[in-house]
């Protein structure tokens, strides 16, 4: 009983104790807790608004929508045009990797099958092959520039050292521009048909040191020029027999035929413009066709090889022998006869990069060999024409710019490296898909 009493009477002096002395603290320390408790509120609503203006962007970024995978760069057009079978594997597995919704950024890149416009550019470009559209329109531009010049000893050494004889300096410029109107028209992605119509001006300026016989700095001038006219009109007819795979290129064998409709070369006589210099020669005018009729097929391969493209192109040109009812380039001289042009090849190949959607840029080595000429005069027996053959080799340097989906801007600029080639080239097409 008295422990009960006492029990009780301790824990109520315990709990009485505490509570003098909160009621005994000084007013300072109140003030004080006052203080820190406002500056914490103040704190607290400082980060309310940070928390608000965080999840306001957090949703702003949400609502935006979700950026476009960016498409491989160099792909071959073949996966959805020709290679149904690839592209039905490509689309599966980028779908897939949607669903899951765990694919890598990485395999999201590999399974995408849909080519960049620049990378469909370079394949028309390389492979002759236009499977943009069902019909498209090309228009082209081509300046060619040509400088040569020769220097001719007639007579003999004395004393070896001294000339006794002739000296003639030669020296040929020519400009050509040509505008190449082309229309072509693709069949299924397998079949291409195309016309091509150039129109040409030529102008050639002639130079000859020596005259009658003087110092070679006496020097004589002539510029011979034609005007606008139809070059010779070609068709061709091309077939994709193989569509790129892992293992194998883009393969596509074509037949192009040039029929004669430009000025031809034979009977066109050579004149003195100049009477006192018997060392100049020039045409009377400038040819723009070769005259005869002439068929060449060949086979172009493209490759990819992410991310360059590899590109090859092999061709052969048989000219068909032809009858003319002049073929003396003497004035006043008037001789029928048949002519045989040299048969050639060509070879070429390169390698293009996509630099990006809309633009890639491609460089290639070409060689054209041709055979020599062969003129048969009336009555006489067929005899080579010397200095016929030639050797033409170029380095291209080429561009595609997708400027539109239908309009492509290709410029191109080739640089001769053999003495049969001009010293340079450049084109510029536009080639527009319908």
């Amino acid at each position: 009983m008295y422990r009960s009493v006492s029990l009780r009477a301790v824990v109520c002096l315990s709990t009485l104790i505490p509570a003098a002395t909160l009621q005994a603290a000084p007013a300072s320390d109140v003030e004080t807790l006052k203080q820190e408790l406002l500056e914490l509120k103040q704190r607290y609503e400082v980060q309310q608004k940070a928390l608000a203006v965080l999840e306001q962007r957090v949703r702003q970024v949400e609502d935006q929508p979700a950026a476009p995978t960016p498409k491989r760069l160099a792909k071959s057009p073949s996966d959805l045009k020709g290679n149904q079978q690839v592209a039905g594997r490509g689309a599966a597995a980028a779908s897939g990797g949607a669903a899951g919704g765990g694919a890598s950024y990485g395999q999201s890149l590999k399974d995408d099958s849909t080519p960049a416009q620049s990378v469909t550019n370079l394949y028309d470009e390389a492979s002759g092959f236009f499977g943009g559209g069902k019909f498209s329109f090309e228009t082209g531009m081509t300046y060619a520039r040509y400088d040569t010049r020769q220097l001719t000893l007639n007579g003999f050494l004395a004393l070896d050292s001294i000339l006794l004889g002739n000296i003639n300096l030669d020296r040929i410029k020519s400009d050509t521009w040509t505008l190449d109107l082309t229309a072509r028209y693709n069949l299924n992605n397998r079949w291409q048909f195309d016309i091509n119509a150039p129109v040409i001006y030529r102008e050639s300026t002639y130079q000859s040191g020596g005259a009658n016989g003087g110092s070679s700095q006496s020097i004589s001038e002539n510029t011979v020029t034609r005007d606008p006219t139809l070059g010779d009109v070609n068709v061709g007819v091309a077939y994709k027999f193989l569509d790129e795979s892992d293992s194998l290129p883009d393969a596509v064998v074509s037949v192009r035929v040039k029929a004669p409709t430009g000025k031809d070369p034979f009977g066109i006589k050579f004149i003195q413009p100049d009477p006192s210099n018997n060392n100049l020669v020039v045409p009377e005018s400038l040819p723009t066709g070769n005259g005869v009729w002439s068929v060449t097929p060949g086979i172009s391969l493209v490759k990819t090889f992410d991310p360059a493209v590899l590109f090859g192109s092999l061709s052969y040109t048989h000219n068909l022998e032809e009858s003319f009812s002049d073929i003396s380039s003497n004035a006043g001289e008037k001789i029928p006869g048949k002519v045989r042009l040299g048969d050639s090849f060509q070879i070429g190949a390169g390698v293009a990069f996509a630099l990006n959607e809309k633009m890639s840029m491609a460089f290639s080595v070409s060689d054209q060999i041709q055979r020599k000429s062969k003129i048969k005069y009336t009555g006489q027996d067929w005899q080579s024409v010397e200095s016929s053959d030639a050797n033409a080799a170029y380095f291209n340097v080429g561009m595609t710019i997708a400027a539109t989906d239908h309009l492509t801007i290709v410029p191109n600029l080739s640089l001769g490296m053999t003495q049969d080639a001009p010293d340079f080239t450049f084109s510029l097409k536009f080639p527009y898909y319908f």
